[in-house]
């Protein structure tokens, strides 16, 4: 289960680590077990992903937190071929479902964009409507990935940096 956030004001990773600690009993309870975020460089946009029994599960989980869930949805992940480690993530939609596929093969005929900007594809989530992915990339910047993406013809709403956020993730407290 994916939750795509946005925020009025800007957030910082101190602040989205301290909202997901308060809830994690709730999380617990509704047996949801949060996977990670991934929050925008810019504070504005994060996404969450959960793993649950089912998606009514996460929806009160989160509802009881007080969160909006409008733009929750069910999907799967799928690895890249080799280890990275994503920092830049592509936000992709789509009027019609897709095929997981199509998109890939799209990907493949321009991996060599990929390469010439330094860009490795990590994971993607993708809904189970097959209207909406996520492709998480790992790239010197935000702008190689929509460089690469654009020549590769990839199709593209968003392309931004984020900073991953885990229960292991280590904020230094001020003293």
């Amino acid at each position: 289960m994916f939750l795509e956030r946005n925020f009025a004001t800007p957030i910082g990773a101190t602040e989205a680590l301290a909202h997901s600690e308060q809830g994690a009993w709730c999380l617990e309870m509704h047996r949801v077990k949060w996977q990670g975020s991934f929050l925008a460089t810019d504070g504005i946009r994060m996404v969450c992903w959960f793993v649950a029994p089912d998606a009514e599960s996460v929806r009160a989980a989160l509802a009881k937190g007080g969160l909006d869930t409008r733009r929750l949805w069910i999907g799967t992940v799928h690895e890249g071929p080799e280890p990275a480690v994503p920092n830049v993530l592509v936000e992709r939609s789509f009027q019609q479902p897709v095929e997981l596929a199509e998109i890939q093969a799209i990907e493949d005929a321009g991996h060599w964009c990929l390469r010439a900007h330094r860009v490795k594809f990590a994971r993607t989530f993708f809904a189970s409507h097959r209207k909406r992915m996520l492709c998480l990339y790992q790239a010197p910047d935000a702008e190689s990935v929509r460089l690469a993406q654009r020549q590769a013809a990839m199709p593209m709403d968003a392309v931004w940096a984020f900073d991953r956020i885990s229960a292991d993730t280590r904020i230094p407290r001020s003293p």
